[in-house]
């Protein structure tokens, strides 16, 4: 018995030791509506937290369109993961394109390009990968950024999306060798309201990733 619960109490504590530390998390339950929490920079746009059905969440208004987002967190070169759980609505042929990042603003983003049916990932202004995807509008999707130092100039930047309803898929659906340097920055929510409905951001995280 005694050798069964310290077996237990192995376990347990290497899963602690396991768990990311979480660096920042915000689900908005605590924030202000009609405002933006404090420690978040908006770069642009009219972002507010919104609630519906008891659950609150950031919200970037359907017009006008164009490029909106907004920082949060501490800056972190590297070794980090950024979450987030990002809602939107096509309408007609147009759809939303919406994305997390890490690095600042001229760093990096993994964005769902609804139109494309892609997913994309960015450094700076260019599409440096990207994966098929189709999303599905009405939905809750998940987005997972993770950014790892390799070695100097060296960083593997690994992305994945699904289906909040759906299991975590356990491979990572874009897996990018980037060779270069990184800005410290500090993580980012970004979204393209192209079919002019608005779109909703929530459970945002940056966690420390390690090798």
């Amino acid at each position: 018995m005694r050798k069964c619960a310290l077996s237990l109490l192995f376990v347990a504590a290497f899963a602690f030791a396991e768990e990311p530390k979480k660096l920042y998390e915000n689900n908005f339950e605590k924030a202000d509506l009609e405002k933006v929490p404090e420690d978040m920079l908006v770069l642009d746009g009219g972002f507010a937290v919104k609630e519906e059905a008891g659950n609150k969440f950031l919200e970037l208004p359907g017009a006008p369109l164009d490029t909106y987002g907004v920082l949060f967190g501490s800056t972190e070169p590297a070794n980090v993961v950024v979450s987030a759980r990002i809602f939107g609505t096509s309408k007609g042929r147009r759809f939303p394109a919406f994305g997390i990042g890490a690095n600042g603003v001229g760093g990096l983003k993994l964005q769902i390009s609804a139109a494309k049916k892609q997913v994309e990932l960015y450094k700076g202004e260019e599409v440096v990968a990207s994966a098929p995807y189709s999303w599905e509008s009405g939905s809750w999707t998940m987005l997972r950024l993770q950014v790892l130092k390799i070695k100097d100039g060296e960083f593997k930047i690994q992305g994945k999306v699904w289906k909040q309803e759906s299991k975590e898929p356990s491979a990572w659906l874009i897996d990018h060798t980037l060779m270069g340097d990184l800005p410290a920055g500090r993580a980012s929510i970004w979204g393209n309201p192209f079919a002019g409905t608005p779109i909703r951001f929530d459970d945002l995280t940056v966690s420390r990733a390690t090798l």
